[in-house]
């Protein structure tokens, strides 16, 4: 916890701030089709977004093989070339797997790596904290905690965060609990510096005013300068701003995941003619009523 010695003490910086889309990882003919996914990426720098989270849960990290996945970073990483960010997806369910992931992020330039919590295996708190304590003591790398209990079946408590939060290479959290509160606990009882990013797009603005840094973003996919408005807007205290970005945003938030996820994304993309829709098994492409809500929201937000 911050210590309190009765006057206002300076803070040190997250290191990220701002949004950072959780990219998709475009398909074509059954393999990622890299020319699509380094369009992608310049887009979304030209549009202004913060930084960049390849092979997360948009991403279809799932469903790539090693091979892939570490392709995908490494491109991301390249067609950065330092302009931006690149915190790379690296979460396992198996600790050593995990370490093996961000330790490629490492060795290719990755500035951070996204880990999260260990899924079906359901460990228990302490097996949380010794997982990421691992990851701390393998790799000299930054390190994101990721947590999304409504995939993983596992939710790591602030009380563990605020242990973790000691150890030198895990400085944040994408949190996509869509719990405000979290963001108010962490932020008093988390070491000072410990970056809050938002991994849920509609309750964004509430994190922010709670005290959080960003977001891991789906929706920045296909509105990559209306997202990075709001958060700029957000970032710098101009709330009616950013109040004014929600409204128009938040329809689209909502339309991404009228079907699974990122296949309304797939399809939003595909319509701007940036890729195919193409998705893997068991994601399909996504029903007739979502392209009609994802078309109307993308109008409503000023894409098409």
């Amino acid at each position: 916890m911050r210590p309190n010695h009765g006057i206002l003490q300076p803070m040190s910086q997250p290191l990220f701030k701002g949004v950072f889309p959780a990219l998709i990882t475009p398909f074509r003919d059954g393999a990622v089709d890299e020319d699509a996914f380094v369009a992608l990426v310049e887009r979304q720098i030209a549009g202004g977004v913060h930084g960049l989270v390849p092979v997360g849960t948009t991403g279809e990290t799932a469903t790539l093989t090693h091979d892939e996945h570490r392709r995908v970073v490494e491109l991301c990483v390249a067609t950065a070339r330092g302009r931006v960010p690149v915190i790379a997806g690296a979460g396992s369910n198996s600790t050593a797997e995990a370490v093996e992931l961000v330790r490629h992020a490492k060795t290719i330039g990755a500035d951070a790596a996204l880990v999260v919590t260990p899924y079906y295996n359901r460990p228990s708190q302490e097996g949380l904290y010794a997982h990421y304590a691992a990851i701390n003591e393998a790799v000299q790398l930054p390190v994101l905690v990721y947590n999304v209990p409504a995939r993983t079946s596992v939710d790591i408590s602030n009380e563990i965060l605020a242990r973790l939060s000691k150890l030198p290479n895990i400085v944040g959290i994408k949190d996509a609990t869509g719990d405000m509160v979290r963001a108010s606990v962490q932020r008093i009882t988390c070491d000072e510096g410990w970056t809050m990013l938002s991994g849920d797009d509609p309750t964004a603005l509430g994190y922010m005013a709670h005290g959080g840094h960003g977001c891991i973003s789906v929706t920045s996919n296909v509105a990559p300068e209306q997202c990075a408005t709001f958060y700029d807007d957000a970032l710098s205290g101009q709330w009616p701003g950013a109040l004014a970005g929600q409204d128009r945003l938040v329809r689209l938030h909502k339309a991404l995941f009228t079907d699974a996820s990122p296949s309304p994304t797939k399809f939003a993309l595909a319509h701007l003619g940036l890729c195919l829709e193409d998705a893997r098994l068991p994601i399909v492409a996504c029903s007739p009523a979502a392209r009609e809500e994802v078309l109307a929201a993308m109008r409503d937000a000023g894409v098409i």
